[in-house]
């Protein structure tokens, strides 16, 4: 049986969200969206489990390529992004150093993203644009100095992303990685958020990233450097976590930049990204106009 899927999409130029099957997409916004308008309000109610039930008992509203995909939470209060999580990953900086003590991190604008099989754009500022596949935890319920033992019940739900960067602009400064990670729709998030139920949906399970069906990313979430109940524990340390805050976990060894020569997204490329019993997040490339 396919895991629970729910997606926030558009239709006819109306935001809405949904329960995706395989024949459609059952428009849950229709039935519940006085109460909920965004699946964040769902994620703040607990109501996940109770709106993929009920999109389990209706005939799809919409055929799956009749809408545009867009990233499952609108205007996330927190896009925190995770830093070299991969032991293979520290390795690629050759830099002789151990694994870090704490977890690098960053901040990501929801502008950076876009929906599932909707273009990446390489900006006009560079042709650096590289990719890199992840596995994204959403927050669903509120915390502050939340021990590593009750960490996992304040996840809502799992999703994916591509962690799109400019290389060379988060190479501008000493200290910040931000303006490389932030570009307009340079990553993706999606394509649904699978509710969170229990560990072993997470604890270990594999993520790969193909680019033009050859894969490139290949590793298991069992191997993270930092586990995601150090992450809720540490974040929550400094920052009140809130539903509807996306966690971008790390990326596994094999981003474009690692090659010799480098090898950058460009036009006409296609990136998937894919999680056990998640799914698979696809986009293409494009040119800033």
């Amino acid at each position: 049986m396919a895991p629970s899927r729910l997606a926030t999409y558009t239709v006819n130029g109306a935001q809405k969200y949904g329960a995706v099957t395989d024949a459609g997409i059952v428009d849950l916004s229709a039935r519940f969206g006085k109460d909920y308008p965004t699946l964040r309000e769902v994620i703040a109610a607990g109501a996940l489990m109770k709106l993929a039930d009920e999109g389990a008992r209706h005939q799809p509203d919409h055929a799956l390529d009749a809408v545009t995909w867009q990233p499952p939470i609108p205007a996330p209060e927190k896009i925190i992004c995770i830093g070299v999580n991969y032991p293979d990953r520290n390795a690629e900086y050759k830099d002789g150093q151990d694994a870090p003590k704490y977890p690098s991190m960053f901040m990501r604008t929801p502008r950076s993203f876009v929906g599932h099989n909707a273009p990446l754009v390489r900006p006009r500022a560079s042709a650096q644009l590289d990719y890199e596949g992840e596995l994204v935890l959403v927050i669903g319920k509120a915390g502050r100095h939340i021990k590593e033992s009750d960490a996992l019940d304040h996840i809502a739900a799992v999703t994916l992303c591509n962690e799109g960067t400019l290389r060379d602009w988060v190479r501008h400064a000493k200290f910040n990685v931000t303006q490389g990670k932030n570009f307009d729709s340079t990553g993706s998030l999606g394509p649904w958020i699978v509710p969170y139920t229990q560990e072993s949906q997470i604890a270990d399970i594999r993520l790969t990233t193909k680019v033009n069906g050859e894969t490139r990313q290949d590793d298991r979430t069992g191997r993270l450097i930092f586990g995601f109940r150090y992450l809720i524990n540490y974040l929550s340390t400094f920052t009140t976590l809130v539903p509807g805050d996306v966690i971008v976990t790390g990326t596994p060894t094999g981003a474009g930049a690692r090659f010799d020569p480098p090898r950058y997204l460009k036009p006409g490329d296609v990136i998937e990204i894919e999680a056990e019993g998640v799914g698979v997040l696809k986009n293409g490339v494009i040119d800033e106009a």
